[in-house]
């Protein structure tokens, strides 16, 4: 059975396009096509798409009140493919991600093009992982988290005491992590690492959003410069992050390590060698295998190593790696990690 999917786009060249491009791929359909969320709507249960893509700027109804009105009515995958990558827009985008979007996939700058072999390679990829997406699974609240006394039998005796947090993730990644950060205190003892692979032009929209729930400062590491406690480090755009002998960030271009840069597994690589068990690595939900590798050096340098669990997990892909590689020591719901790691340093 193809994969079925419903186009919401206002732009009839885009339209075209992306129904040309999705159509050539032999296991997807493009069932049904709308030029606003108004007009996408009735067309929904009629067609039961099994993914819908829309844009972030329409008239009559925007992408926005688009994806929250489906996931209280129809709930299903949706795929945001956008243009917008200016600041005031990328707000937006995080929005629609916290509405129930589960990923962002960004137009080409110079405007989509037929004969674009990456833009339609990545795009067909993309619809594949987002249609094998449990939207009940993603939607339902994250798990109220455990009482803070349910982890000393894990935490007290077992670990040292932390000095770092590195935290990695992707696909639904940004809504991990705001449940996460939303939990930490002010007061955090330690400096948080967090590696998101994010589509360019994406970062700065993603800090600003998730600071709206986190009392902590979120800022870019600076290259040179010694991580702080109480602060959330990104890495720059497209470069890994690593420390250097010294403990300062390093941040390179180096090649891609499979398909990403930034990677978790630079990144856990580097943590786990410098601060050896004093560390805490933190794998969240994502596809692929990027950072089960670097947790797995973290967890044979003693660190304590946490896996998101599948059941709130959007994409249970990097998590299951770490996993199934025995990287893995404690495997958390998204709502229980920020008490576990409170728990863990005396909080």
């Amino acid at each position: 059975m193809p994969i079925r999917v419903l186009l919401v786009e206002d732009s009839r060249i885009s339209l075209t396009l992306l129904k040309r491009i999705l159509n050539s791929s032999p296991d997807i359909q493009v069932v049904g096509e709308a030029r606003t969320g108004l007009e996408a709507l009735p067309l929904i249960p009629q067609l039961n798409p099994d993914v819908i893509c829309t844009d972030l700027h329409m008239p009559q109804m925007n992408g926005l009140e688009l994806t929250s009105e489906v996931m209280a009515t129809y709930p299903r995958p949706i795929l945001v493919i956008s243009a917008s990558v200016q600041e005031d827009d990328t707000h937006h985008v995080f929005q629609l991600l916290e509405a129930g979007a589960v990923d962002i996939f960004p137009k080409p700058r110079a405007g989509m093009l037929a004969d674009d072999e990456v833009f339609k390679r990545h795009l067909i990829e993309k619809i594949h992982v987002i249609a094998g997406v449990k939207v009940l699974t993603k939607r339902r609240k994250f798990p109220v988290s455990l009482e803070p006394g349910k982890f000393h039998k894990f935490s007290s005796n077992i670990y040292a005491k932390p000095k770092i947090i590195a935290i990695g993730a992707s696909t639904g990644g940004p809504q991990a992590l705001q449940e996460l950060f939303s939990h930490l205190p002010s007061d955090l003892s330690v400096p948080v690492i967090c590696v998101q692979h994010i589509c360019h032009g994406f970062l700065q929209g993603l800090i600003d959003w998730l600071s709206h729930s986190c009392t902590l400062p979120i800022e870019i590491a600076q290259h040179g410069e010694i991580p702080k406690q109480g602060i959330i480090y990104f890495p720059p755009e497209q470069k890994h992050l690593e420390l250097d002998k010294n403990g300062k960030f390093f941040c390179h271009n180096e090649a891609n390590i499979e398909g990403h840069r930034p990677s978790v597994t630079v990144t856990f690589n580097s943590v786990a060698k410098f601060y050896g068990r004093k560390a805490v690595g933190v794998l969240l939900t994502g596809m692929g295998r990027d950072g089960a590798k670097g947790m797995e050096a973290l967890a044979e340098a003693g660190a304590c190593t946490i896996a998101q669990d599948e059941a709130t997990s959007v994409i249970f892909g990097m998590p299951k790696e770490a996993i199934e590689l025995g990287a893995a020591r404690e495997v958390l719901p998204i709502g229980s990690i920020a008490h576990f790691l409170v728990d863990m340093l005396g909080g």
